[in-house]
């Protein structure tokens, strides 16, 4: 089940944990989080309600393997649209069919070309460049 990117928080820093951080350290990080969040005082309970919401959704999102990988290709995602430079949001349907080599192309203004394949086009929307640096991003 994929996750709303909207929502999205940091859920390695939730957990206090790094994306290499095997599922059993993961779970072993949540487990301790658990506890921690269960012992409370009347004053607290709220608060601590809340942030153990926080830790289980973290849990349910980096302790399955499907949307553990989901969730890391959207982090590798946001990072690397903060790090490249966005050339420009295109639409699929405004991009080149090659029927041939089954690409969807545009050509960049430095003379390359953005291509991806039809396979690609429903888990990738950040295409580089074959030449230069610049990235598009591709709307659906």
């Amino acid at each position: 089940m994929a996750f709303e990117r909207i929502n999205q928080k940091d859920w390695y820093k939730i957990l206090g944990a790094k994306p290499s951080d095997s599922p059993a350290e993961l779970k072993r990080k949540y487990q301790k989080l658990a506890l921690l969040e269960a012992d409370v005082a009347a004053g607290e309970a709220e608060e601590r309600v809340q942030r153990f919401i926080e830790i289980d959704q973290a849990w349910k999102i980096l302790g399955n393997e499907q949307t553990k990988k989901e969730y890391d290709l959207q982090q590798r995602e946001d990072n690397l649209t903060k790090e490249w430079p966005l050339h420009e949001q295109i639409y699929l349907e405004d991009m080149c069919w090659n029927e041939d080599e089954q690409l969807y192309t545009l050509s960049c203004r430095c003379g390359g070309n953005y291509s991806v394949s039809k396979s690609e086009t429903k888990d990738v929307s950040l295409v580089c460049c074959d030449t230069c640096s610049l990235v598009i991003e591709i709307l659906q």
